[in-house]
């Protein structure tokens, strides 16, 4: 097991357990009911999908919902999403893609607050496929942001497929300790890439550590645009996000099937293919690390 530090980035009271609905969310009866409810995990063409900022913000708008967009690694569709002009709320957010394997959800209050954080602290550490994982380990990330006016969520905690793309999969499997997990303020416990076992464990390892819980699409195709949202009774961003913290909001939306799956798949696989070479080196390195990490363990052990 790694030795940790205990860094605790700030007192979480879980009000309540939020509650978790697999079903297809009613937008309508959600606005009706003078909720605000926001997809919190998507992607647009500034980072791995062909999704335009300006259409994405539209059929949003349609269907009553906010919008968090989290690129990897890079700002540009928050940043553009900014500087159109729209009725539909937009969370600044972010998903950095740690060198040890997790992707981290970073939702900020402020949009300038995430340019900051981004130019000083991710810019310089970007590799060259940029939506793979940065020159960051999850513990440095979680230390840079430990004074930001921010939420963390960790994506898909128990990742896609082998891949070590989720913070409870390499808890499990020891890369990192349950400490990790309690700094930050949720687990993304629908993710509408996952299949829904994983999606349940995501939700009983929330519990287990009594953080929030988000829900997001992971969304790359337009379609997909709120089948996925957190929501909760809010009077703007502000108290949305800190009803997150409080474990006052809701998650509902369901997974996708095997042909949204597929179609999604396909829609990304051009971005990676050019960056095949890159993308290789970075999985070897990451290997080598963990190989090490295990000779060390067994080191210890004997």
């Amino acid at each position: 097991m790694i030795e940790q530090p205990i860094k605790e980035r700030r007192s979480l009271q879980i009000v309540n357990e939020p509650e978790v609905r697999f079903e297809i969310p009613d937008w309508d009866l959600l606005n009706d009911m003078g909720m605000m409810s926001a997809d919190m995990h998507f992607h647009t063409r500034h980072s791995d999908s062909r999704t335009d900022v300006k259409e994405a913000l539209k059929l949003a708008g349609e269907r009553k919902v906010g919008l968090a967009i989290t690129d990897h690694n890079l700002i540009g569709g928050v940043k553009e999403a900014f500087h159109s002009k729209c009725s539909t709320f937009v969370i600044p957010g972010i998903e950095i893609s740690a060198w040890d394997g997790p992707h981290i959800l970073v939702y900020f209050y402020e949009a300038n607050d995430l340019y900051s954080y981004w130019e000083s602290n991710i810019k310089r550490r970007i590799q060259s496929n940029p939506c793979l994982a940065i020159r960051m380990n999850t513990l440095e990330i979680l230390d840079s942001l430990e004074r930001e006016n921010c939420v963390i969520s960790a994506a898909h905690p128990m990742g896609y497929f082998m891949f070590n793309k989720g913070m409870q999969k390499c808890i499990n499997r020891s890369y990192l300790t349950e400490d990790t997990a309690r700094r930050i303020d949720a687990y993304e416990v629908i993710c509408s890439g996952m299949n829904h076992k994983s999606n349940l464990e995501a939700l009983q390892y929330s519990r287990k550590y009594h953080i929030g819980c988000t829900g997001g699409t992971d969304g790359h195709m337009l379609c997909e645009v709120g089948n996925v949202v957190t929501t909760s009774k809010a009077d703007g961003i502000d108290e949305f996000l800190d009803n997150i913290k409080k474990g006052k909001n809701e998650v509902i939306g369901t997974e996708k099937n095997t042909k949204m799956k597929i179609a999604a798949g396909a829609s990304m696989s051009p971005y990676y293919f050019q960056h095949i070479p890159s993308s290789l080196e970075i999985h070897y390195k990451q290997n080598m690390v963990r190989v090490k990490h295990y000779i060390d363990s067994f080191k210890k052990e004997n």
